[in-house]
């Protein structure tokens, strides 16, 4: 299960979404995300969903790295459809039996949340899987730039969700190798009730805590060493610069943004 995260992982490549200016994916996303919000009917998600698919293709990274994404979600997926379905009252009853009871309109908004859910995390990690966490930093910086002038710590901030984004499948790999390490002792991590497994976690948790700790001193230390003393004077191997392209993919997002609100106010 742990393999499956790809949250935070970068795939290189040299794909039309791989090559667009970081700020204008980052303003995208925000779009996107405004997008599949904004709409309250399945045309309108029915729109996000041609959006995503879009962008998925063009990202030029197979299909089987974005469901990855989704597994780790599925038991977030099946509560969230769950509470959905047996707490909506509204609609034609479907299905009834003592103080349970599935109607139309809960399977519908169950339906919709989902498919909302789904598409917002495989739309969502086109932006991680497609940009480098150092280029990400430089993207956030440019774009939070005039914070600085109200001396908000835009490039420490900037860093830090680098470095965040930058460990999560370092800590995950880190936990695999733990697991294994606690099962090959003879520990029983996936049997037993649900009390002795979270009871278990503590010979998973104390040192993937030790570890993080350790992990992060170092990482410290290092930056320590060479002499790293934020933004101020820092300079750029490589430096930003918009295309044609950047605008043309901005335009796009917006033309589907115009949609998915023409279609709410027209009641679609």
């Amino acid at each position: 299960m742990l393999k499956d995260i790809t949250i935070g992982q970068y795939f290189p490549g040299n794909s039309v979404i791989h090559r667009l200016d970081p700020r204008f994916k980052i303003v995208i996303t925000i779009i996107y995300i405004v997008m599949l919000f904004t709409g309250d009917s399945m045309a309108c998600l029915a729109v996000g969903a041609v959006f995503t698919a879009m962008m998925l293709v063009l990202s030029g990274i197979k299909l089987k790295m974005y469901l990855k994404s989704i597994r780790p979600l599925m038991p977030f997926l099946v509560i969230t459809a769950l509470i959905n379905l047996f707490l909506v009252s509204s609609g034609e009853v479907l299905w009834h039996w003592k103080f349970l009871k599935i109607t139309s309109e809960g399977v519908n908004i169950s339906v919709f949340m989902i498919v909302r859910i789904v598409l917002l995390i495989m739309g969502t990690s086109v932006l991680t899987y497609t940009t480098s966490p150092i280029t990400l930093t430089d993207a956030i910086e440019r774009l939070l730039s005039p914070l600085k002038k109200l001396r908000f710590p835009v490039h420490e901030l900037a860093m830090m969700m680098s470095i965040a984004l930058r460990f999560i499948p370092t800590l995950i790999e880190e936990t695999d190798k733990i697991i294994s390490a606690q099962k090959a002792r003879g520990a029983e991590i996936d049997s037993g009730s649900f009390t002795t497994r979270a009871r278990n976690l503590i010979s998973i948790l104390v040192p993937l805590f030790i570890s993080s700790f350790r992990r992060a001193d170092e990482l410290a230390t290092a930056m320590e060493c060479r002499c790293y003393n934020g933004g101020e004077g820092r300079t750029r191997l490589r430096q930003l610069k918009s295309a044609p392209r950047d605008y043309i993919a901005l335009a796009v997002t917006l033309l589907f943004l115009a949609g998915v609100i023409t279609l709410k106010i027209i009641g679609i």
